[in-house]
């Protein structure tokens, strides 16, 4: 891994993907099968759903039938038109899984318009540019901390004590969190995303439900107290004081609190420690960037392009539509894989290759696109730049010495744990 170089298991793993992805019939795919993800096997799958059927109908999984839409340009369509694709959560809200829950309870990205546009303008504030220049220098102090506190010749696990951590303290300030509970706020996101199906970090649905409880029943204190006192610049207080997200029952405003955990934590995090493996896996580009490190500015918008670190997105058909000659009836299901969006040669030169110096790199769906395009992408893109303006202040070179362990997820594309060493 060091070297950037494949291993023969590597190579191995990849010819049978690929051999598996071109002989299995068109209609027997499961794009959103997540062992596809945890095992890094995904991308021929993608490939030939781009080539030969980019608009595909599965008609049987665990989550029931689905579409899913691969291609760049149609994902646009979908993502753009919320007129005839909905996220409204009472038919099932933005997962490939269904999360059917009722509108007043709903946070406001499982929402269409009037109501989505109302709640995101009470947080937006809190990413303009104005904020993120406050925010810079925070975020720099910290993100040096941490480097700092690295151990230097041997190995230490990146997710852990960089990815997490840097987050961790960033939720906790946007939040106005204690800091010393910091780690329950990345932990509360892995607990909503968790399938205790498919094992993991919960044994149990029930287990799960009980963490929960534990990390959330804080906020309501909170919550009791930012409304007690005067508006100020943190996210819960704009939710509390918000004309449109202020709630009295906490399982009513709940909701968007979660969502800000979760897009505040996965984007971010997962973000780091992919681009660190990009980089180690294409030892020339990582060169590059130390020759000159004023290219971060556009390897940041590369990292997000090349790790779609959120999947996919999906959308439930109000009308009878037509998408890539395919016709969708209303009420279906139809995913959006930003993940294979981001790699479609259509709109993307050479997309399966990490670059840099992309000519232009922020010509990606990872954001997602039209009036659910992340609200945060200033401030995920400002700590990403942020962190490797202070690494590369530091060391030379940081190491993946092992395979990551990936999430089990179809809807978040990360990282569990990835082995790293920086060289004395």
């Amino acid at each position: 891994m060091p070297d950037g170089s494949m291993t023969s298991a590597d190579n191995a793993k990849a010819r049978e993907a690929r051999e598996k992805a071109y002989s299995t019939p068109l209609d027997q795919f499961h794009p959103a099968d997540a062992e596809l993800f945890r095992s890094d096997t995904l991308w021929p799958w993608f490939e030939r759903l781009r080539a030969e059927d980019p608009v595909h109908y599965t008609a049987e999984s665990e989550f029931g039938p689905y579409w899913s839409v691969t291609k760049g340009r149609d994902i646009i369509a979908v993502d753009s038109n919320h007129g005839v694709f909905s996220s409204d959560s009472e038919l099932g809200g933005i997962a490939i899984n269904d999360g059917t829950q009722p509108r007043e309870q709903a946070s406001f990205i499982s929402l269409d318009p009037p109501m989505h546009d109302e709640q995101r303008r009470v947080v937006a504030p809190m990413f303009s540019t104005a904020s993120m220049a406050g925010l810079e220098p925070v975020i720099r102090e910290r993100a040096g901390k941490i480097l700092d506190e690295l151990p230097r010749g041997e190995t230490f696990d990146f997710v852990d004590k960089v990815a997490v951590e840097l987050t961790s303290q960033m939720l906790a300030t946007l939040f106005d969190y204690p800091f010393e509970d910091r780690r329950k706020l990345p932990r509360c996101s892995d607990l909503i995303l968790a399938s205790p199906e498919l094992g993991g970090i919960v044994e149990s649905e029930e287990a799960r439900q009980v963490e929960l409880f534990q990390i959330l029943t804080p906020f309501i204190g909170m919550w009791d107290e930012r409304l007690a006192s005067a508006p100020r610049n943190d996210l819960l207080s704009m939710l509390a004081h918000g004309a449109s997200t202020y709630r009295k029952e906490p399982e009513s405003y709940l909701g968007n609190v979660i969502l800000l955990i979760v897009a505040g934590s996965d984007t971010t995090r997962h973000s780091i420690t992919g681009g660190l493996l990009a980089l180690n896996q294409n030892p020339d580009e990582y060169a590059k960037l130390r020759a000159n490190p004023g290219l971060i500015e556009s390897m940041v918008p590369e990292i997000i392009r090349y790790q779609s670190p959120v999947a996919h997105m999906r959308r439930t058909a109000l009308a009878d539509a037509e998408l890539g000659g395919k016709q969708i009836k209303k009420g279906e299901k139809v995913v959006m894989w930003y993940v294979s969006g981001n790699r479609d040669s259509d709109t993307i030169d050479n997309p399966d290759a990490f670059i840099i110096d992309r000519e232009r790199p922020r010509q990606h769906v990872g954001f997602g696109f039209g009036i659910h395009r992340c609200v945060g992408n200033r401030l995920a893109e400002m700590q990403l730049r942020v962190m490797w303006e202070e690494i590369l202040a530091r060391f030379p070179m940081i190491e993946v010495v092992g395979e990551p362990r990936r999430m089990n997820s179809n809807f978040v594309k990360g990282y569990e744990a990835m082995p790293v060493r920086i060289p004395v």
